[in-house]
């Protein structure tokens, strides 16, 4: 991801790409030659840059932040933000007093589906959601679970729909944390379904909502959003056979196609340069961390229970 990362760094007017750092010092040499820039130590590249991105192993994230703003430099952390909410906290207080901006890589939240939806959803009565972000085993180690890694965007996203507080959660997972359904109900009654694998064979990353007013369908993938309205079940008369027959009126908005992490980077630099809140703060992060801890747990306790039986 941090390749990722250094490649739009490399192509964003008004940004200069300083300098990596990397711990394979290999890999950042080879990536420094690349893209045209300078291989650092920490302590040297936090003395040139004015803002970095972290993209390393999540149990690294909280050291290396805190030598950023220590450093006075802004800084994006991938997600998930921290292992350990207390951790996580003190980092955003650190970050506040210090005057640094920092902001969390939830990059579903810069999806053209999801910005598009979020305009849509404002005028809604939202009664559920539900979400699938599914795909086949990966061949490398992540050391999150299924949860942590990829349910936890969905989490994320739901949480900055929902003006409300979660009641309740509960959950279940199988296959050693490698496929969890989970669900969440609100204080005003909204319901939540989600369902998170490695081991379905179809990459699918989909969002639905159901409203008073429609059912809105999302597409992380094609960055598509159709809405249902006006559903009208009616029989009719066809060849002397009564039948039954539902339509209703689809919607499809137009969704300007962009790639989610140059949107997310472009409004990391807006943010740290001109001082304003990020669209994701730590605050979020955290948030989004709490509920699917939650749900984490309870999906493998559940999964030990059913080994145990």
């Amino acid at each position: 991801m941090g390749q990722n990362h250094v490649r739009v760094y490399s192509e964003m007017p008004g940004v200069e790409l300083a300098g990596v750092f990397d711990a394979d010092d290999e890999q950042a040499a080879r990536i420094a030659e690349e893209y045209g820039t300078t291989a650092y130590s920490m302590d040297d590249l936090l003395a040139t840059v004015d803002m970095v991105s972290i993209a390393v192993p999540t149990r690294f994230h909280a050291s290396i932040a805190r030598d950023c703003i220590d450093a006075g430099v802004d800084l994006l952390v991938e997600k998930p933000f921290v292992d350990d909410l207390e951790v996580g906290r003190e980092l955003v207080r650190r970050a506040n007093e210090a005057g640094v901006t920092l902001q969390v890589g939830h990059i579903e939240r810069f999806n053209p589906a999801i910005t598009a939806l979020n305009d849509i959803a404002a005028d809604l009565d939202i009664i559920a959601v539900e979400a699938h972000r599914l795909g086949p085993p990966i061949n490398r180690d992540l050391g999150d679970s299924v949860v942590m890694d990829l349910m936890i965007h969905d989490v994320d996203i739901i949480l900055s729909l929902v003006d409300a507080e979660v009641e309740s959660v509960s959950a279940l997972g199988t296959r050693n944390s490698q496929y969890a359904d989970a669900q969440i109900q609100f204080d005003d009654g909204t319901v939540v379904s989600l369902t998170a694998s490695r081991l379905t064979q179809r990459k699918v990353r989909t969002l639905s909502v159901t409203a008073d007013e429609c059912r809105v369908d999302v597409d992380y993938i094609s960055q598509s959003v159709d809405i249902h309205r006006n559903s009208l079940p009616e029989y009719i008369k066809q060849n002397g056979e009564l039948r039954y027959r539902h339509e209703s009126i689809v919607e499809q908005p137009m969704v300007e196609k962009n790639e989610p992490l140059r949107d997310e980077l472009t409004a990391f630099v807006k943010a740290a340069t001109e001082k304003t809140t990020p669209r994701v703060t730590g605050e979020d992060a955290l948030r989004a961390i709490e509920v699917t801890r939650q749900i984490d747990e309870l999906a493998s306790k559940a999964e030990r229970h059913e080994v145990i039986q």
